[in-house]
């Protein structure tokens, strides 16, 4: 019976353990599909992985694109801060000029605007408005006196100017520049009198400016008196280069320096206008005769013996060659190049397109005679119709397409500094 009992025992010992081996089969069962699930989850994810980063990509894109299109219309986000930074290339800079653009043909300028007014200037503003009440009719029509909302204007828009410049040189030239040598300030005239730097920049009324200069220094009691000859050859006026170090570097710190510019293109025009479509030996001869023997096809005599008759299209493949037959001349070098705002903070940058007002504004500030304003007339040629917009476009439409846009290229830099905008609209 012991025995038959242990046997018994044994065999629902074995039933006893039969239900574990089977959970366990159950087990490993469940977790096998569980890694099966987890599997296909995972192959899953995998697939869609790589529209997920699609995705990303083109959210990252959206991003840029929105940021693009905030720099295109920069002044309509950002109008009262004046803040220029974008992630757009520098080829694209030019089109937040559009949106503040004036109506007015004169200028292609936003009308950016503060002047810090010193007391000094200040002071002498405000004499020369009470001089300007007393004055002859004549003058006082001429240079109009300056009320409180029209020198927020003016110091407004000087502010911007000299702000954007200051983002300009910042963003391209950061380290251009090290040391001031006579080389970089060659092309500034000085007057002692008044205290005031003058950058020549040709053909954009630095002849009558000169005349301006001569006066103020007392060296002719008018500026009708003073001929074209007389302002650029006569030797009157002195340059910053021909002081030393020590007297160059106390001028800069504590005299006004001004600067006048000129939308580039029409800068350019008009001075192919006056050096080569009007008689003139020296320019004829200098650069007349190398422009026609490499640019012309089967030139005649003539034309290679006096260097007359250069086209425009010529002109422009001149200053497109990298290598050159004649070097640069200032009538057409980069104003970046002639006058160094990175190098040399100008307190005053006028526009050429709005002289006449800027100019005596400037003689007001520095506290110049109330009588004395910038002359208006044309020295040169004066039959000849002024360089406009209308008369640039004319010009332009002799080159092609890929030379406007090389030419437009090469005063990408003054184009920005000088906050002008895209001449056509073809431009990249």
């Amino acid at each position: 019976m012991m025995k038959w009992k242990m046997v018994v025992d044994s065999l629902c010992g074995r039933r006893r353990r039969l239900p574990c081996f089977l959970w366990f089969l159950l087990l490993f069962a469940a977790g096998g599909i569980v890694l099966l699930i987890s599997q296909q989850d995972l192959m899953e994810m995998v697939q869609h992985q790589g529209p997920g980063v699609k995705l990303r990509s083109n959210l990252r894109q959206s991003t840029e694109d929105r940021e693009r299109n905030k720099a295109d219309n920069f002044v309509d986000h950002q109008a009262g801060e004046g803040i220029l930074s974008s992630p757009i290339p520098p080829m694209q800079f030019p089109h937040f000029e559009k949106s503040r653009q004036t109506d007015t043909p004169e200028s292609r300028e936003q009308d950016i605007g503060s002047l810090h007014l010193s007391k000094r200037h200040r002071k002498l503003l405000k004499t020369s408005h009470t001089k300007n009440n007393v004055s002859s009719s004549s003058a006082s029509s001429t240079s109009s006196s300056f009320t409180p909302d029209r020198l927020k204007k003016f110091s407004d828009i000087q502010a911007e100017r000299r702000k954007l410049m200051k983002e300009m040189c910042g963003k391209y030239a950061s380290s251009t520049y090290k040391t001031i040598t006579p080389h970089y300030v060659r092309n500034l005239f000085v007057e002692d009198k008044y205290k005031l730097l003058y950058c020549q920049v040709p053909k954009a009324g630095c002849s009558n400016w000169k005349r301006t200069l001569m006066v103020l220094a007392g060296q002719a009691p008018n500026t009708h008196s003073i001929n074209h000859e007389t302002v650029h050859y006569g030797q009157h006026l002195k340059t910053l280069n021909s002081f030393d170090r020590q007297e160059i570097m106390h001028r800069l710190e504590t005299y006004t320096k001004v600067i006048f510019v000129r939308e580039p293109l029409e800068r350019l025009v008009s001075a192919f206008r006056d050096k080569f479509e009007n008689p003139n030996s020296y320019y004829h001869s200098l650069f007349g005769k190398p422009i026609i023997s490499k640019y012309r096809v089967n030139p005649s005599k003539a034309a290679l013996n006096t260097g007359n008759g250069v086209i425009f299209k010529e002109f422009v493949q001149y200053l497109l060659d990298v290598r050159r037959p004649v070097g640069m001349d200032i009538h057409w070098e980069q104003v970046n190049q002639l006058c160094h705002p990175c190098l040399i903070h100008y307190d005053f940058i006028g526009k050429f397109e709005n002289m006449e007002e800027e100019s005596n504004f400037l003689l007001r500030w520095i506290g110049a005679p109330s009588n004395l304003t910038l002359p208006t007339f044309k020295d040169r040629n004066p039959a000849d119709r002024r360089t406009s917009t209308q008369v640039t476009q004319k010009y332009f439409s002799l080159v092609s397409m890929l030379q406007k846009q090389r030419v437009y290229d090469f005063y990408y830099m003054d184009y920005l500094m000088f906050n002008y905008s895209k001449p056509f609209k073809d431009l990249y």
